[in-house]
Order: C-alpha cells, then structure tokens, then sequence
C-alpha cells in the first residue's frame, strides 16, 4: 500500500513515516499545504489512503481533503491533530475524513487505525461508465473492452483488475496495491493468480489489437502504457 503523510512536525513525520515503512507501506511525506495539495489532488500518485495533519502551513489539512473529495478522490482519510473537542471532531468527519486521531498518539493505535481502514478492498467506482485511454474504451458497467471496431466481454475479475490500470494510465501500480484493490488485504491469492489475470488481460488486448500494453516493472509491479 501507499501512503500520503502530510505532517509539518519534520521530527514527528520522520518516526511515523519509519514506523509505517516497517509495517511495509510505502510511505510520501509533505511538510507544508501547498505541497501536499499537488501531491493529494494528483492521481497520478496512485494512494491507497491519506494521514493529513489538520494544522499545516500554507494551506490547511481540511481544505485539501475537501477538495480530495470534490475531486472525488475517494481514498481512506485519517486527520491527526491537536484539536481535540467535540466541534472539531464532526467538523472534521463531517468534511470528508474518515478517522480522526488526536495527538499526541502511539503510533500503534495509528496502524491499527489503517489496517480498520484497508480491510476490505477500495471499491471500483462505476460512476464515469465508459473510461478511454489511447486506443481503448473500457465500459465498466458492461465489462466490455473495445478498440476501434473490435470488442469483447470481460469477466468481472478481468474488469476490476483493468479497472485499476486504465483508471491509472502509465502510473507504476505495485504489485500490493493491485492485490489490494480488487481482492483486499484479507486475501491469501497466490502470487502466481495475479500473474495469471495479467497475462489474461495481455491477451485480451492483443486480441483487439490494441496499442497498449501491460510492463512488468521488474520487483516492483505494472505500468499500462499505450
């Protein structure tokens, strides 16, 4: 998984960061608003879930998941801060934030808090139906993919796995990520099963004689590029 930690406090962002990355996240940090509002609004970046302080400099912590979630980017969102009465506690929830922890905090309860969040795999959004990229149309609601005149039917692990890709084109999605969002962390799916549904889908694009293709990133993941 990949984590945006957006955290002024240089010293307290140093020890989350290394505590996250222990646990085997990956881990961006961003010490001022105006950074962390390129990195959060930037899909691009691929993150699983946010850890935003309320009180950073610039631009605040509330006004960048608003606008995450006018953006609709729908990742898990944890506010840590010092603000900790009742008021502050609903505004922040009612805002887009989907935790809220107050400092000062173990850092355990705060990767406990994550593991609550990711439990269950994020869910595809079917709202924007048809998603184009190069020469691919892919429409989710009916899991058909299509490439100038050819098309074909996907089964529905095939469209949530090219769901993930085609949502993220030439983006490097890691390996773990991918498991996460279509089988979630409760999954035991054999290494090999993920290879089997990225071969199936190479497949299928050659069959349609698209463009695009699928890279191995060697130890690291798949990049969808066309």
């Amino acid at each position: 998984m990949k984590i945006l930690l957006l955290e002024d406090d240089t010293e307290l962002c140093s020890s989350i960061q290394e505590e996250l990355q222990k646990a085997g996240y990956i881990v961006d940090c961003c010490h001022d608003g105006e950074t962390a509002m390129l990195h959060a609004l930037n899909i691009d970046y691929c993150y699983d879930l946010a850890v935003i302080d309320r009180m950073l400099p610039i631009i605040d912590g509330m006004t960048i998941i608003k606008a995450m979630r006018r953006k609709e980017i729908a990742i898990p969102v944890i506010i840590i801060t010092g603000m900790s009465e009742l008021n502050d506690r609903i505004e922040g929830l009612d805002n887009g934030a989907d935790d809220y922890l107050v400092k000062p905090f173990h850092i355990p309860e705060l990767l406990a808090r994550i593991r609550a969040l990711i439990r269950r795999p994020t869910e595809i959004r079917t709202a924007e139906t048809c998603i184009c990229f190069s020469d691919l149309s892919f429409n989710q609601a009916e899991h058909i993919l299509s490439c100038g005149t050819n098309s074909l039917l996907l089964t529905a692990r095939e469209s949530n796995v090219l769901s993930v890709f085609i949502s993220h084109p030439r983006s490097l999605i890691f390996r773990e990520q991918l498991i996460y969002k279509v089988w979630g962390t409760d999954t035991d799916i054999a290494p090999g099963n993920v290879d089997n549904y990225i071969s199936f889908l190479r497949k299928r694009l050659r069959e349609i004689r698209s463009v695009c293709e699928i890279k191995t990133v060697y130890g690291s993941g798949y990049k969808l590029e066309g």
